[in-house]
């Protein structure tokens, strides 16, 4: 029989050294009370003189609940492959965690090839589990299915906030190993390959801990003049390649990127009269996904998490019949699988951090060195997609620093991965055009006003080279924002 058990208890099973795997994918369907007091446990070890640290796998970003909460109390030696949490960042960018960046698609078949350290402990956040160990998810899938065939022990966190009724909205498959692996049956987006219910051995279940918490996200700050014309832009940029026959008349499903960019772009494809309903094959489902699926403009969204705020999730829950047909939740080398993507047709829509005027794309290290959040399945998408598409805003900072700059700090998506980029300035299409083509189009269509002279200027440096980059000067943009506080002051000739 499955043992209840309190979360300073199940705490108590996890030694200095092990190494933990984590369900959910964002704050959606990951562990929460737990990893707190594992946290208190950290705090203890280390004020009694004695070392605690736990290596640790997840899906993707987490919350305070489980990054910010493990950073804070200096317990975690190492990390992969994604997190979004401030504490967690500053930690990494002081080299006191060791993070290594990966494509949300690799992780879990990496794990099975023993690439990595083994897993001790996977602790999942379930809203119903059998004795037999058949675990319905919560709102997040992520790499648990892989994690917990590999896992010694298991943990079950029965959040009672996610209702018994979500069983039928996962897809749980795991692919099998080369050189016995098969195609992915998943044709559409709704097509179903595996099961509903997470089934694991019941003997690795050493206790549940109950809970009754919300995933704790909040909703995205509303789009603002900026991204409302980057949305803008995105849909004119894909209803003019459906007028041109570039895109099938039925369109393609589209994938989005997280946050308030993503937002934007998704309501300005539901509200141009010339872009049809549509299907997504995706991370993560938005709170602007719902209401796209409540106007009849999302027909059908698969995806690794439900990342709701906490108001709109309790909204679905209560009309889950309502959403039952729309949604489908899958591991993410299954909603982030090349293979699928590139069969599919996807459109990619992803942001940038920064650009460069050839066409690549630094999705991750400020000013090259810091660590933003990763390269989350940006790369899994946009290198496989029927058209990928990166945007951001053309300046940060209040225009001190430009987001196209003459080569990026630091490479996450080459020039070949890259078909179009969109910022509030307009529209780069990239395709079938030499790396000089690419940067006066970029320069001409996509750069702020404030630095179009600017790049124009450092083009003309390089004489007639392909890629016309000057060694000296490529970095002078970066150096001039360290040095003054202002990319604008830049001058190639000093």
């Amino acid at each position: 029989m499955l043992k209840i058990i309190s979360a300073h208890e199940a705490a108590s099973y996890i030694n200095d050294g092990d190494v933990l795997a984590f369900s959910g994918f964002t704050a959606s369907g990951a562990p929460k009370v737990v990893t707190e007091a594992l946290a208190e446990r950290a705090k203890a070890e280390h004020e009694a003189g004695k070392p605690f640290k736990t290596g640790i796998f997840t899906g993707a970003s987490t919350s305070e609940h489980l990054d910010g909460a493990l950073a804070l109390a200096d317990a975690i030696d190492f990390r992969t492959p994604y997190q979004s949490n401030a504490n967690m960042r500053a930690c990494i960018n002081s080299r006191r965690i060791h993070y290594f960046d990966m494509h949300l698609s690799h992780l879990a078949q990496e794990l099975r090839y023993g690439f990595h350290k083994k897993i001790n402990l996977a602790i999942i956040e379930a809203a119903d589990v059998s004795e037999n160990g058949e675990i319905v998810l919560t709102s997040g899938v992520g790499i648990i299915p892989t994690a917990a065939l590999l896992a010694e022990k298991i943990i079950i966190e029965l959040n009672r906030f996610t209702p018994k009724s979500v069983k039928g909205l996962h897809d749980i498959y795991v692919p099998l190993d080369p050189p016995y692996r098969r195609e992915i049956p998943v044709y559409k987006p709704s097509d179903r390959c595996g099961n509903a219910v997470l089934k694991v051995d019941p003997n690795k279940i050493i206790g549940i801990v109950e809970t009754n918490l919300p995933d704790g996200l909040s909703p995205y700050t509303p789009a603002d003049a900026i991204t409302e014309t980057i949305g803008a832009n995105v849909a004119d940029f894909l209803a003019t390649q459906l007028r041109e026959n570039k895109i099938p008349s039925s369109f393609l499903p589209i994938q989005s990127g997280v946050g308030n960019i993503a937002n934007a772009v998704l309501g300005s494809l539901g509200a141009n009269k010339y872009i049809p309903p549509f299907e997504m094959y995706t991370e993560v489902i938005q709170d602007s996904v719902i209401g796209l699926v409540r106007t009849g403009n999302i027909k059908f969204a698969s995806g690794c998490s439900l990342s709701l705020s906490d108001d709109m999730m309790t909204e679905v829950y209560s009309d889950l019949n309502s959403f039952r047909d729309k949604f489908v939740l899958r591991p993410q080398e299954i909603s982030n699988n090349p293979e699928i993507v590139r069969r599919l047709g996807l459109i990619t829509i992803n942001t940038a951090l920064e650009a460069d005027i050839f066409g690549n794309i630094n999705s991750t290290h400020v000013l090259g060195t810091k660590m933003m959040n990763g390269i989350g399945g940006s790369g899994d998408f946009a290198r496989n997609a029927y058209i990928s598409i990166f945007t951001c805003p053309s300046v940060a900072k209040g225009g001190k620093i430009s987001a196209i700059v003459p080569m990026v700090s630091h490479l996450d998506h080459s020039e070949h991965s890259v078909k179009v980029i969109i910022t509030e300035q307009g529209i780069a299409d990239l395709r079938g055009k030499s790396p000089v083509q690419r940067a006066k189009t970029i320069i001409e269509n996509c750069v702020h006003p404030d630095y179009k002279q600017l790049l124009w200027d450092y083009l003309k440096l390089g004489g007639t080279s392909h890629t016309p980059h000057t060694l000296n000067a490529c970095f002078k943009m970066h150096s001039e924002f360290l040095n003054s506080g202002d990319m604008r002051q830049t001058d190639w000739a000093k």
